[in-house]
């Protein structure tokens, strides 16, 4: 294994994280056509073990939805959600009397802080073909002396996400500075308002048989890259195929190079927070 390259794993359902991320997850369902409830033809639901469908050799799922797909009103406190909604639409709604519909590119990001209540739903928009959602749901952690903090919901537009865009490369900045262009402003809570913890969120898009430099990072920033589409990428010597993540030295020279597919990736690093994680469910 590379030098730069400090652990290779296999991307499952929910991905491994470092600190101060404590998860990751990537939807993506090819739903069929919806109907004007926007969920799923009752026939089609027979079967499924609705409340908790997860299945991942099935082609779209249900989660914990009993008839739209998605996640019904759960709470969360003491950490983030970043929800980085690609393709499709999510419904929001929350405790804070949040609601809207986001996707196309959109970003929602929510500080839980205190505690809230959320749901985030998978409408079928589409009754005349099929609806086909694609998604990042990420959980950062938010330090002690910010846990309790007043919850926080904030929307980052696509239309004003920064995006970079040469012939070979396309890198979306969700969260930090890529190569001086830097981010929208996180939630004023978050471990990413500050710019010494070095948070980023950057997904990006390398051409085939194209490459692209990522920018260094201090020592002591964890850095972690998804690649989840695509055929290969290489690293150095290091060959790494679809659906592995790898942890890379954040400080070294680090070219990643597309193989004969369109290689989609998302990188995530932070400064670690470095404080005991205790989790509980909540009634």
């Amino acid at each position: 294994m590379s030098d730069t390259i400090i652990r290779k794993f296999p991307l499952g359902f929910q991905w491994q994280t470092q600190d101060p991320f404590l998860f990751c997850v990537h939807h993506l369902d090819h739903f069929p056509e919806g109907t004007s409830d926007l969920d799923p033809k009752p026939e089609l639901l027979e079967g499924r073990p609705l409340g908790s469908d997860f299945d991942p050799n099935q082609d779209w799922r249900m989660y914990h939805g009993q008839t739209i797909p998605g996640f019904p009103a759960h709470p969360h406190v003491g950490f983030e959600t970043v929800t980085v909604v690609n393709q499709g639409f999510c419904d929001h709604s929350d405790s804070l009397g949040a609601a809207g519909r986001f996707g196309l590119g959109d970003t929602q990001w929510m500080t839980a802080g205190g505690g809230v209540q959320h749901s985030e739903m998978f409408p079928l928009l589409h009754t005349d073909k099929e609806n086909t959602p694609e998604l990042f749901q990420i959980w950062l952690n938010l330090p002690k002396k910010s846990k309790f903090a007043d919850p926080h919901f904030k929307m980052l537009w696509h239309e004003d996400i920064p995006v970079i865009k040469t012939e070979d490369t396309s890198i979306t900045v969700i969260a930090g500075n890529f190569n001086n262009t830097l981010a929208l402003d996180p939630p004023p809570d978050s471990w990413a308002s500050e710019s010494k913890n070095k948070v980023a969120i950057w997904s990006i898009s390398v051409e085939a048989n194209r490459e692209l430099r990522l920018p260094k990072a201090e020592i002591g920033v964890n850095r972690s890259i998804y690649f989840y589409d695509g055929d290969e990428i290489t690293i150095g010597t290091e060959k790494i195929l679809k659906n592995f993540g790898i942890d890379i030295e954040p400080d070294a020279d680090i070219i990643i190079k597309a193989g004969s597919k369109t290689a989609k990736i998302l990188v995530l690093q932070g400064v670690p927070i470095n404080e005991p994680v205790a989790q509980q469910v909540l009634s």
